[in-house]
């Protein structure tokens, strides 16, 4: 396991915007916002027609790693929709990609690995990432810190567990089994694989933070394949040493997985400034989930992706609910439960984030 101080060296924080008002910002840190604010997982991508566009025939992992371009996307809906924060245009994959693992973003499949990881002995070839490699990503966030005005950014990676399972599975897993089988039988070869994307989504994050990015989000997309008590043995502490590697960086730190409601408390005590809640547990039992004593509770969160092809009475009707729960909270970034489905309507979207601004906030 590499020491965390030698992940942030030669990793100095940059100067970043001074946001004080921006609502998404105000409420990541349990403050009252001057509206409700709204952003949406994969508001960059196949639901946006310029975004089909400029991605016609450029392969996935190319486009991550061409600034320009990620610029590009990465502004698209906030050009259009008027969200209150951007994402980073990018994929959980990329830091692997950067420190010389050999894996290509399939079409229609996802992340598939040439060789998946599944003794001591590859995990000890892993290789670490050097910022270097992820220098064009890097790049990407100065020229969208330059161009987003008013606009925080949030960058992103893969929790090590997520990781973990493409590494292990060689590819998206319906059951997670080989995962499971590495993790039951092999502990000491399991942690030690953990450590080292620990250290690797570490290092890309505190790339993006140098950079500029106004805030972080940690993506454990399969964590819900996990008992409470596997997760807590095998995941949480892991995420907890990502999560504490940015503590001293002065940005909200958001943590966010699918099918995670039994999860929630774990996942607050992970280090998370935010829970991400999907939309099959209510916001204000999140809330009751989540609480911690002399720290602010704030969620984001939690439209079901599918209500957004119901029509907009239903869409207004889905988000008033949620924004009431919300307030049970210190702080709510209203969100999807998960990622914009590439059928979706854009103008759709559109709408719900004038609806929302609005709404009262209180």
């Amino acid at each position: 396991m590499t020491d965390t101080a030698d992940i942030q060296a030669g990793l100095p924080t940059a100067a970043r915007r001074h946001l004080p008002d921006a609502p998404f910002l105000v409420a990541a840190r349990g403050g009252t916002p001057s509206r409700v604010p709204v952003w949406f997982m994969r508001q960059a991508g196949r639901s946006l027609p310029e975004y089909r566009a400029v991605r016609a025939d450029v392969p996935m992992l190319k486009a991550c790693f061409d600034p320009e371009l990620v610029r590009e996307v990465t502004l698209q809906p906030v050009r259009r929709h008027g969200v209150d924060a951007a994402i980073l245009f990018s994929d959980i994959v990329v830091p692997l990609v950067a420190a010389g693992i050999d894996l290509d973003i399939v079409a229609g499949t996802g992340p598939v690995v040439a060789e998946p990881v599944r003794t001591a002995d590859q995990v000890a070839a892993l290789p670490g990432l050097d910022p270097v490699g992820v220098e064009p990503v890097a790049e990407a966030v100065r020229l969208l810190t330059a161009a987003l005005g008013e606009t925080p950014l949030i960058g992103f990676a893969g929790a090590p567990f997520t990781l973990a399972s493409y590494l292990v599975e060689g590819g998206p897993s319906r059951n997670h089994e080989r995962t499971k089988a590495l993790m039951y039988s092999d502990p000491a070869t399991w942690h030690a694989l953990l450590d080292r994307l620990a250290d690797i989504a570490l290092v890309f994050l505190r790339a993006q933070i140098a950079a500029g990015v106004d805030a972080v989000q940690l993506f454990d997309s399969w964590a819900g394949a996990l008992s409470e008590r596997d997760y807590r043995e095998y995941a949480l502490p892991h995420s907890a040493r990502v999560l504490a590697g940015l503590a001293d960086a002065g940005v909200p730190r958001i943590h966010f997985g699918v099918g995670t409601g039994a999860l929630l408390g774990a996942m607050r005590e992970a280090g998370a400034d935010v829970v991400g809640v999907d939309w099959r547990t209510p916001l204000d039992e999140a809330v009751r989930r989540v609480a911690t004593p002399g720290a602010p509770t704030v969620v984001q969160g939690n439209l079901d992706p599918a209500v957004l092809f119901a029509g907009d009475d239903a869409v207004r009707a889905h988000a008033d609910r949620i924004v009431a729960e919300g307030r049970a909270a210190d702080g709510h970034i209203f969100n999807l439960g998960h990622g914009v489905l590439p059928n979706t309507d854009p103008t759709v979207l559109t709408r719900l984030v004038e609806h929302l601004h609005a709404l009262p906030v209180a």
